[in-house]
Order: structure tokens, then C-alpha cells, then sequence
């Protein structure tokens, strides 16, 4: 393996997952190569053909997407683009080099509407262009890459910008008063510990191999919350480390209309993950001590 670590391909180079791997693969004996535009364009069939002869990935993970719900409604022909076709091409460039392959996507190819978290398997009806296009490149990287594995996760945040968690932060600094959704339900995902999970299914799947593997996983940390809820706990441990923080208002989903529809009730099921992992993410409140630990006391 050498200290340098066994090198894995990330799609996305400053995102917030991206991020998240590249800081844990060490952990987990892994180089995470973190590849944006212009050397990796999901657009550009030749830079993924080029990536892939110079780095040799033991496996790939692909973290790069259009993730502006609201502004993919304005631009849905780079949604596509990116969602769906470039993830496609990524997907059949590693199925060629008999590399893993690693897909993230959403609980927006969800309508919300089930009542109950939905299963890996549950039928897809996404709201908007973000969540069509997700679902069509799902679709596009099971059909290319046979071995392939799709791991939905939900309302992740980080560290590092652009996350709900961080914004919650920066709007509360500067307001008396913030009024939130409560009438929307999910489960919030630290990215550090999707990273460690992914990075952990990599590596099941790249010395043993993928064909008994389910092809598609749910990923996120165990419990749920609104958007109220989790902004609620957010300003309470900024409270607790000094930091100014507003009155919170719960509202409705039709108080604050937006270009994109939301699911209501986008709650995964993560039990295929839990019995390929062995083990549950844990609560989502005691992720978000660790966030609150890095962002509010910089630890």
C-alpha cells in the first residue's frame, strides 16, 4: 500500500464531501484524488479517460453534482448534464478500468409522500429538475456499470460551505429573528460520517468484490428532524458557546414558497447499509456535537 495510501477517485473537488473524504481516507488507508473541472469534467469523456490512466483508482466515488434545487428549475439543461449524463459516462469509464463504483445521490428522487422512511427499493418520484435528474442518473450509472452502488444520503452539512447548518449560523449572527420550516421531515447527515461509511463500503466491495453487494443504499446519520428541529439545535449550541443567536419561528412549507417543490417526508431507510456495514451512523445529534466542536470552538 505505501504511506501515501491506496488511491481512490473523488468526482468533485471542493465540495463538502469531497472534502469529507479527502480528510478521512487516510484513516482508512486510502488517498482520496479530488477532481474538479477542468482536469475532471463530467462533461468531457477524454479528461475522464485521462484520470483514470494516470491515477489507477482502486475504486471511485462519485461526489460531484448540481445540488442548487432552486436554480436547476432555471437551468435544467447543466442539471442533466452533470446529474444524469456525466455520471452516467463516469460510471461506464470505471465499469472499463473494472474499477468500483460509488454513486452518491439524494432523498429528492422521493416525493415525500409515502408516510414512512423509504426503502432502498421504494418507487422513485422526484418533485423537481434536481430530483429527476438525480433519478436519471441513477438510472444511467446502474445501466452502465453492472457492479455499481447507489447511496442516497440527505440534508448533508459539514464544515466547509455551502450546507444548511453553517448558513443557519451566518443568518443568526446577523438576525433577531429566523423563521424555519417545520413541516418538512428528514434525516441530517454529517458529511464527515457519510465519508467514513462510503470509504468503508469502498473498501468491502473493492477486495471482495460488488456482485453480492445491493445495488442500491441508503446513507445517513440515525434519527430525524425538521428543518426546524435541526435549526433549533444548531442555535443551541451556538448559544452555549457564546455566539449570538435569533428568536426561531416554526412556519409552514407554504409560508415560504420556492421555485422547487420539496418533499415533505423524505426519511431513508438505511437498513440494506446497516446490514452491509455492520453498524448504524450514529444519532444525528451527537454528529452535530462534533460539527458544533470544529465550527463553534474551531477544535
Amino acid at each position: 500500500m505505501g504511506k501515501a495510501g491506496i488511491p481512490i477517485l473523488v468526482a468533485g473537488a471542493k465540495g463538502q464531501l469531497a472534502l469529507a473524504l479527502a480528510e478521512r481516507a487516510p484513516k482508512h488507508g486510502f488517498k482520496a484524488i479530488c477532481l474538479g473541472r477542468p482536469e475532471l469534467d463530467l462533461a468531457d469523456p477524454a479528461t475522464i479517460a485521462a484520470a483514470f490512466k494516470k491515477y489507477e483508482p482502486a475504486f471511485v466515488v462519485n461526489a460531484a453534482a448540481v445540488t442548487a434545487v432552486d436554480l436547476a428549475e432555471f437551468e435544467p439543461e447543466q442539471a442533466y448534464a452533470v446529474n444524469r449524463d456525466g455520471a452516467g459516462a463516469l460510471a461506464a469509464a470505471s465499469y472499463n478500468a473494472r474499477a468500483p463504483f460509488l454513486h452518491v445521490s439524494t432523498d429528492y428522487v422521493f416525493d415525500g409522500a409515502g408516510g414512512a422512511p423509504y426503502a432502498a427499493n421504494a418507487p422513485l418520484n422526484p418533485l423537481g429538475v434536481y430530483g429527476r435528474s438525480k433519478a436519471e442518473g441513477e438510472q444511467a450509472v446502474l445501466a452502465a456499470h453492472p457492479h455499481a452502488i447507489v447511496c442516497r444520503t440527505s440534508w448533508i452539512y459539514s464544515p466547509w460551505p455551502k450546507n444548511f447548518a453553517l448558513t443557519m449560523l451566518e443568518a443568526g449572527a446577523k438576525r433577531d429573528a429566523l423563521s424555519v420550516v417545520d413541516d418538512q421531515r428528514g434525516r441530517p447527515t454529517y458529511a464527515l460520517d457519510l465519508a467514513d461509511a462510503l470509504l468503508d463500503i469502498g473498501a468491502l466491495v473493492s477486495t471482495v468484490g460488488a456482485a453480492d453487494a445491493p445495488r442500491i443504499l441508503h446513507l445517513a446519520n440515525s434519527g430525524e428532524a425538521t428543518w426546524h428541529e435541526f435549526a433549533a439545535a444548531i442555535f443551541d449550541l451556538a448559544h452555549r458557546a457564546g455566539r449570538k443567536t435569533p428568536v426561531l419561528k416554526a412556519i409552514t412549507t407554504k409560508d415560504y414558497p420556492t421555485p422547487a417543490t420539496r418533499p415533505a417526508d423524505a426519511r431513508l431507510d438505511c437498513a440494506e447499509a446497516e446490514r452491509l456495514l455492520g453498524r448504524s451512523l450514529r444519532p444525528w445529534r451527537a454528529a452535530l456535537d462534533d460539527w458544533a466542536r470544529r465550527v463553534l470552538y474551531d477544535a
